[in-house]
């Protein structure tokens, strides 16, 4: 039993990990905040915008991008290995305007 916790741990590490590396490539400067927020929701991110002032998203900067909560399931079936579903993932995007 305790093995199944301690593999359960170490594969939403490395998920946890991989998702991180997959963020900040997901942040490019030369976009606008519009351009920046559909390409992350076309990757298949929920998208959530916290803005500064009132303006247009076309016509604000970017000043991050942060990992959000990811949801995942952990399956172990016929004692194989685990297996690991990611069913949603979180992205905050900082934006000014």
């Amino acid at each position: 039993m305790k093995s199944y916790i301690v593999a359960t741990i170490a594969a939403g590490t490395l998920t946890a990990g991989s998702l991180l590396v997959g963020v900040a490539a997901a942040a490019p400067t030369a976009q606008s905040a519009e351009q920046t927020v559909k390409s992350l929701q076309t990757s298949g991110y929920h998208v959530i915008v916290n803005r500064t002032g009132a303006a247009p998203l076309s016509d604000c900067t970017v000043l991050g991008v942060r990992q959000g909560q990811t949801h995942a399931t952990h399956d172990s079936r016929g004692g194989s290995s685990i297996n690991t579903t990611v069913i949603s993932q979180t992205i905050y995007v900082d934006v000014a305007c």
